[in-house]
């Protein structure tokens, strides 16, 4: 099972961006998908996440700024960056929690992360 994150990139202070993550591999189903994120030298926190019912959690500091969606028959996930500003530079990881195929266990797994700048 793989998860591959795009969309980064650099991007002015007001502005907008839109990461995409798909997961591939054997996969018999996907619970959860969500974006997280990671400034040099401090812990990956939470953005957003939903699960495979539509229903998200956001963090206080992007709600009603970024959007999250998914694809179930593509399972991809979507993350809608809107009103950027310089304290959502970092790296975004995307995370999913799945059952492989042939297995009976959920397990989380992460993309490679992609990074977002904010700046003039």
């Amino acid at each position: 099972v793989q998860l591959q994150a795009s969309g980064g990139g650099l991007v002015q202070p007001g502005g907008s961006l839109r990461l995409s993550c798909a997961a591939s591999g054997s996969i018999f189903s996907i619970l959860i998908m969500g974006w997280y994120r990671q400034v040099a030298g401090k812990q990956r926190d939470l953005v957003a996440t939903i699960t495979n019912g539509f229903s998200a959690n956001y963090a206080e500091s992007v709600k009603g700024r970024f959007t999250i969606s998914r694809d179930n028959a593509k399972n991809t996930v979507y993350l809608q960056m809107d009103s950027l500003n310089s304290e959502d530079t970092a790296v975004y990881y995307c995370n999913a929690v799945l059952r492989p195929g042939g297995s009976r266990l959920w397990d989380a797994y992460w993309g490679q992360g992609t990074q977002v700048t904010v700046s003039s």
